[in-house]
């Protein structure tokens, strides 16, 4: 899986116990605001990398945090840094989520969150993981997913501080993949992929796997006070629809 040899080449790069990537202010913020009260709930984090979300999520209160990723390296850093945290509440797998199981339909849980895992596998792979998730969800149990905005390779330029280099058209490259770059404020970076799917391709799968409510959709981008912080690195990417939350309702 190229998940894997990508994050288990460089995974030193992506422990971080603050804000220094660029999603770390585009994208997972948001993504724990859209969580709200976390407090006793029992949570499931696919492709959580090195665990900075659920991290969070066990700080916030949340009563549990499962976290699953493809990639060895990832893992143990986040094994790492939650017994520096103190975090005993939170729990780590090594697993390839397109063919093994998460979670237990058994014994559902509150919250499931994926931050940018459907952009390293194809449409067929994620509605399958889609269709487990809502059967592992409580009634009335929510999901919230992000991926990169399927239109973002065509509207931004392959430079810093974030790009994905398309291959094709935009409706005939879906399950495509692309290669792309992401930068850290202190000049680093680390690669990254998109297997570009498109908006329809986003709501055909979560309809097909049963979820029937309309999700909550946002684009999600850079802010003036991201811009305030530091206008060199944000400045580039002012206006441009970086990323997509989704979040759904069982």
């Amino acid at each position: 899986m190229r998940a894997k040899e990508i994050y288990d080449g460089h995974a030193d790069l992506w422990v971080r116990n603050g804000p220094i990537l660029l999603s770390d202010y585009s994208a997972r913020p948001r993504v724990l605001e859209l969580c709200g009260n976390v407090s006793g709930m029992s949570i499931l984090d696919l492709g959580c990398g090195e665990g900075y979300v659920g991290r969070q999520l066990a700080q916030k209160g949340a009563a549990s945090v499962m976290g699953y990723d493809v990639s060895d390296g990832m893992i143990e850093g986040a094994k790492k840094s939650a017994a520096e945290a103190g975090l005993a509440h939170l729990s780590y797998a090594v697993s390839d989520l397109r063919k093994a199981q998460f979670g237990d339909p058994n014994d559902p849980v509150d919250l499931v969150v994926a931050v940018f895992l459907f952009n390293y596998m194809d449409s067929a792979s994620m509605s399958g993981i889609l269709e487990r998730i809502r059967k592992v969800l409580k009634p009335g149990g929510r999901f919230i997913f992000t991926v990169p905005h399927p239109l973002l390779p065509w509207i931004k330029p392959a430079q810093k501080p974030f790009y994905m280099r398309p291959e094709g058209g935009y409706l005939s490259a879906v399950d495509v993949a692309f290669p792309g770059r992401i930068w850290r404020r202190d000049g680093a970076s680390v690669e990254v992929q998109a297997v570009h799917k498109t908006f329809t391709t986003y709501f055909n799968a979560l309809a097909a796997a049963g979820f029937t409510a309309m999700p909550h959709v946002e684009e999600l981008h850079i802010t003036a006070e991201h811009v305030a912080l530091d206008p060199d690195f944000f400045g580039p990417l002012v206006d441009l629809p970086l990323h997509v939350a989704f979040s759904l309702t069982s």
